[in-house]
């Protein structure tokens, strides 16, 4: 299913209304509808490789602009690891 990795946006459900005639505010009868059509709202998804300097290392992920937006506001390291997409470096034990 189409859904960001990131944001867990998916397609949404909606109408389109077609109506025809003139507005009553315009000197008409008022506006008729003469169908409703179903359609969905797809999320703006794209296949993104992203760096990340923290684990050296390249990150593929398919997310929404959004989703692009916000790991370029708080860091792409952040938001992955927010959203469960990478695990925390681990730390070396002395010895």
């Amino acid at each position: 299913m189409a859904r960001c990795q990131i944001t867990g946006a998916s397609p949404k459900t909606g109408k389109t209304i077609s109506r025809r005639g003139k507005a009553k505010r315009e000197g008409g009868v008022g506006k008729k509808t003469t169908g409703i059509s179903f359609r969905s709202f797809k999320p703006n998804l794209q296949k993104q490789r992203i760096w990340v300097p923290e684990l050296d290392r390249f990150v593929t992920v398919r997310c929404t602009a959004k989703a692009i937006k916000t790991m370029d506001k708080r860091g792409a390291y952040g938001v992955l690891l927010a959203a469960g997409l990478v695990k925390p470096p681990k730390s070396k034990k002395k010895s």
